[in-house]
């Protein structure tokens, strides 16, 4: 995918001037002309390049000057410059998502975003991780693409409240450079990007290498990620392919406990769980060929992907040691055509896989009253495996309605079945057999078939008022399959999980535009989900739970003067449940009720100035608004401010100096809190920490 700009060159008349931000905005609507920002082109909306301006429904793009700039140790530090976004950074490279969304954990939360790597989704359907972003070389990125809101009816199943998509350097886009940065607690890393490219063939090899002690007790992490990809053009036909792998060791950290322990820099460093650890790997291999011929274009992509883990489930009690792992394959076909007065894009995903799943337990069960202690045994609690296939085809069609408006119908129908083979005894026995007083926690079901079925639609309507400006409506509806081990990881003697597949419906407004020295996009939003899973007060996983999400986003881009800039991404929303439901562990979930880890607003300001000397300097204003941390709105995280200062000095015309200062006012934070057990429970947010890169970019 090739990332292009279109500029032009007309000036905004005498007068039009931004006083407010909403203000401003519709007095630079009313003065007509495009001027010279730069419009991106994006390939999540129809699964193939589009202009921005063209297409109707909202996309964040954070580009590779961005990547560059961050230099992100973590995923979670790029996702502040796409709205409605947050990546939470947990214990090395661990994370959760929220797109539109509250930060989702436990039953129902795995597979509710979904993660492509060049268009293509990282892992199978139905075998979610996660902490997926951890295998892409996010890092690295030519570019990263957001779509918030439900994307299913082009892709799918888990493009539930959103899809990220990190497209890597192509060898006709990528830039030879070496990068090594360094920083405290051991933090060193290198990376590298080179290749060849004559205009019709070449290849590309993009990897880093990283090692951190992490700055909390016993946290340190290793990993290594690599992108290998070539690139053949002769006429109409283009042959692509590409390889990708990570390797991943950590040590891992719990959470730390007590009101505000994130306050207190000695627990702040602590490591309650210093036995913790996870150890990943990860593999996906592609080759594309593709036709472009007048009007007509046909791609054909078979594809494979295998991971692996191992980590300690350090927050159950008995501290089960879990093992998995997947194998996938299929083909994505892809085609356009011109159809009647609009354009006809269509497709067949065809997807098989087979996961496997071992959870064992080496010691006793302590810390727990003996009672509840003995029904989490010693032992083998779970192994099984499961294959599915998926098959789903799908369409979208868009055509032109006069002069100023587009409208667009896009279906995709999906049906994803599993065969579950239970390795073990079936029940809820110890893995000899025997009972458990009271019986055991852990329950297998019997070998067992399962389907479903779903068609997510979607309409939108475009209108473009003046050049450079387009408005929009968008309909459209997201699902996700019910997750493997949703369906056999079972406890509490519940021998089925009778599971639906999760709805969320959205009705979308927006309005983005272009001028000289100035962009903006302004999105409304309205979603209602149903068919919610989540894990009930007895310990069944249960499908019937309803949350609403209503929110206004905003992006910015403002070029005050030449050389200076202003960029702001702000999210302001309300997610609520819309159910009443008591869910044990002194949870009680009451409609109307505000979701826990669902901040009303959220989001980042960026000032970024260049002397055009060879000096760059960023500025970084976080801000994350206060949140609950349980359903019942009794516990409370109060939010936090946090500043980023990034310098740039160029050395030389290839070689530069980078300083990254990490919370610059060294503020106390959490970058996740909790609220569980009767407790409070956060991940600690590191203090101020200074980073040095050196950086050669090659001509």
């Amino acid at each position: 995918m090739q990332i292009t700009v279109t500029t032009g060159t007309s000036r905004p008349p005498r007068g039009c001037r931004l006083r407010r931000l909403i203000g401003g905005l519709v007095l630079l609507a009313a003065c007509g002309a495009p001027g010279a920002e730069l419009e991106p082109m994006t390939v999540t909306a129809t699964r193939s390049a589009a202009p921005l301006l063209a297409t109707p429904g909202n996309v964040a793009l954070i580009d590779r000057a961005a990547v560059e700039t961050v230099a992100p140790r973590h995923a979670s530090e790029l996702f502040w410059r796409a709205p409605g976004t947050w990546v939470t950074l947990n214990s090395g490279q661990e994370s959760l998502i929220a797109i539109r969304s509250p930060v989702l954990a436990g039953a129902g939360a795995c597979g509710a975003f979904l993660v492509l790597e060049d268009g293509l989704p990282s892992r199978p359907a139905g075998f979610c991780n996660v902490n997926q972003l951890f295998e892409l070389n996010v890092e690295q990125a030519e570019a990263l693409e957001v779509v918030r809101g439900p994307g299913s009816a082009l892709y799918g199943t888990n493009a539930l409240h959103g899809i990220i998509n990190v497209l890597m350097p192509t060898p006709a886009t990528g830039a030879d450079s070496i990068r090594l940065d360094a920083g405290p607690s051991g933090f060193l890393r290198g990376r590298l990007s080179g290749g060849h490219w004559d205009g019709d063939k070449g290849f590309r090899l993009t990897a880093q290498a990283m090692r951190d002690d992490g700055w909390r007790d016993q946290t340190g992490h290793e990993q290594a990620k690599l992108n290998a990809s070539w690139l053949a053009r002769d006429g109409a036909v283009e042959r692509a392919g590409a390889v990708a792998g990570s390797m991943l060791r950590q040590e891992t950290a719990g959470y730390i406990t007590g009101l505000n322990a994130y306050r207190d820099p000695a627990l702040a460093r602590s490591n309650p769980n210093p036995e913790a650890f996870r150890d990943a790997d990860s593999l996906r291999a592609w080759y594309a060929w593709r036709r472009l011929q007048g009007d007509q274009r046909l791609e054909i992509r078979p594809y494979f992907r295998a991971s692996r883990m191992e980590f300690l489930q350090h927050f159950l009690p008995g501290q089960p040691l879990e093992e998995n792992g997947q194998v996938s394959a299929g083909v994505q076909l892809t085609a356009s055509q011109r159809a009647g007065a609009g354009r006809l894009h269509y497709g067949l995903d065809l997807e098989f896989a087979e996961g496997r799943l071992e959870q064992f337990q080496a010691g006793e069960t302590t810390g727990l009253p003996p009672a509840i202690a003995a029904t989490r045994p010693q032992g083998l609690h779970y192994d099984y495996r499961v294959r599915a296939a998926s098959v789903a085809p799908w369409l979208h069609w868009e055509r032109e309605l006069g002069a100023d408006w587009t409208l667009g119908l896009g279906l995709r129908a999906e049906r994803l079945a599993y065969d579950y083979d239970n390795r073990m005894l079936a029940g809820n026995t110890r893995d000899d057999g025997s009972e458990c007083p009271g019986g055991c926690l852990y329950t297998r079901p019997a070998d067992r078939s399962d389907a479903f079925f779903n068609l997510a639609p979607k309409l939108s309507l475009g209108w473009r008022p003046v050049p450079g400006q387009l408005a929009w409506v968008a309909l459209r509806r997201g699902f996700r399959a019910p997750q493997a081990t949703e369906l056999y990881r079972l406890q509490s003697n519940q021998s089925v999980a009778d599971l639906d597949s999760e709805t969320l419906d959205s009705l979308e407004l927006g309005w983005r535009g272009y001028r000289a020295g100035l962009a903006w996009e302004l999105v409304g939003y309205l979603m209602e989900k149903n068919n919610y899973i989540f894990r009930d007060g007895d310990g069944f996983n249960v499908s019937d739970g309803r949350t609403r999400h209503t929110g206004v986003e905003l992006s910015l881009r403002w070029e005050i003067v030449p050389g200076l800039s202003l960029q702001t991404d702000q999210s302001f929303a309300r997610h609520s449940w819309r159910f009443d439901r008591d869910v044990g562990r002194g949870e009680i979930i009451v409609s109307g009720n505000e979701t826990d880890a669902a901040p009303r607003r959220f989001g980042s300001t960026r000032l970024a100035w260049e002397d055009g000397g060879g000096w760059g300097a960023e500025l970084e204003w976080l801000t994350m608004g206060a949140y609950w941390l349980n359903a019942a709105n009794s516990a409370r995280y109060p939010g936090h401010d946090l500043l980023h200062l990034r310098l740039r000095r160029a050395l030389s015309p290839q070689l530069a100096l980078g300083v990254r200062v990490h919370n610059l006012a060294d503020r106390a934070y959490a970058e996740r809190a909790d609220f569980a057990f009767g407790q409070y429970r956060y991940f600690p947010g590191r203090g101020r920490a200074l980073f040095v890169e050196l950086a050669w970019q090659g001509r």
